[in-house]
């Protein structure tokens, strides 16, 4: 069978079996793409080490971060894995080793900012209501902006003070409502008058532009963006003693991998538990 037609039928197979969604199917796409261009072969016998190690030292000559060349890499170890999977003859999926990335820096705020930035929606009406109870929702819960875009009215119980999102990959997770949130949400809610099944008639690209705005109201210079409400989220549990198994419950993430990235922002903590018990351990 030509490559062509295994790369579609892979497409396919990762949106309908795997339930991936469109953007992720989109990557996979775009990825699998920028190694069959380089590579030009039509027979997937072709793929072999000696292929794989020049477009390694292709995509390294493009200046492709480390982090964007090991997305390539997992595209196509995934789609060698998936011609196993299917019988077809081309190289093991386990030979293709990731390049060691740096570690990704999160985007973060302040205490004192995330405060002002929750406080920054003031006012009565319909618009700052929603706004207010977008932002507020984002940190309680720790929503993707996507998930938070996609909530119909009826999927929020206001009296459980929980609910259920669908994330990525089809899962269903758990989320929880702070007191503030809860509050934020019932004030906007009262406000509406329209029949809209949506709790949030808004797109993803509006949330951003929102949370721009009342990043610079609040006087905040850095670049505030519905992800880094998610890491305040995720590092405000941490910092508070959860678990980091909880957290990614929490999250929706499938790894617990990905959810260490939040582990070193956290690790600033640790050295107050060092001088609190270990300096007393000496004294005695």
């Amino acid at each position: 069978m030509q490559l062509k037609e295994l790369h579609r039928q892979f497409l396919e197979y990762l949106e309908i079996e795997r339930g991936r969604s469109l953007k992720t199917v989109e990557n996979y796409d775009r990825y699998l793409k920028k190694f069959f261009g380089f590579a030009n072969i039509s027979s997937p016998a072709a793929i072999n080490d000696e292929l794989v190690r020049r477009f390694r030292l292709f995509l390294n000559r493009e200046n492709f971060k480390k982090r964007t060349q090991n997305y390539h890499l997992i595209a196509l170890r995934n789609f060698l894995k998936y011609l196993a999977w299917r019988g077809v003859e081309s190289m093991s999926a386990e030979r293709i080793l990731l390049a060691k990335a740096p570690e990704r820096d999160l985007d973060l705020i302040s205490v004192e900012e995330l405060e002002r930035l929750l406080k920054a929606p003031e006012g009565g009406d319909l618009k700052i209501l929603r706004d207010r109870a977008i932002v507020e929702l984002l940190f309680s819960t720790g929503l993707r902006v996507s998930e938070l875009a996609g909530l119909d009215r009826d999927s929020v119980d206001l009296n459980k003070e929980e609910f259920s999102v669908r994330g990525k990959g089809e899962k269903v997770r758990v989320v929880f409502l702070s007191s503030r949130a809860k509050k934020a949400l019932k004030e906007y809610l009262e406000k509406r008058e329209d029949i809209s099944e949506k709790l949030f008639p808004i797109t993803p690209r509006s949330v951003e532009r929102l949370l721009k705005y009342y990043a610079a109201k609040a006087g905040i210079s850095k670049k505030v963006t519905p992800h880094v409400l998610r890491h305040m989220f995720a590092t405000d549990l941490l910092i508070n003693g959860a678990d980091l198994r909880s957290v990614q419950a929490l999250l929706g993430h499938s790894s617990i991998t990905t959810t260490q990235i939040y582990t070193h922002v956290t690790d600033r903590s640790l050295r107050e538990v060092h001088r609190a018990f270990h300096a007393r351990r000496r004294k005695g």
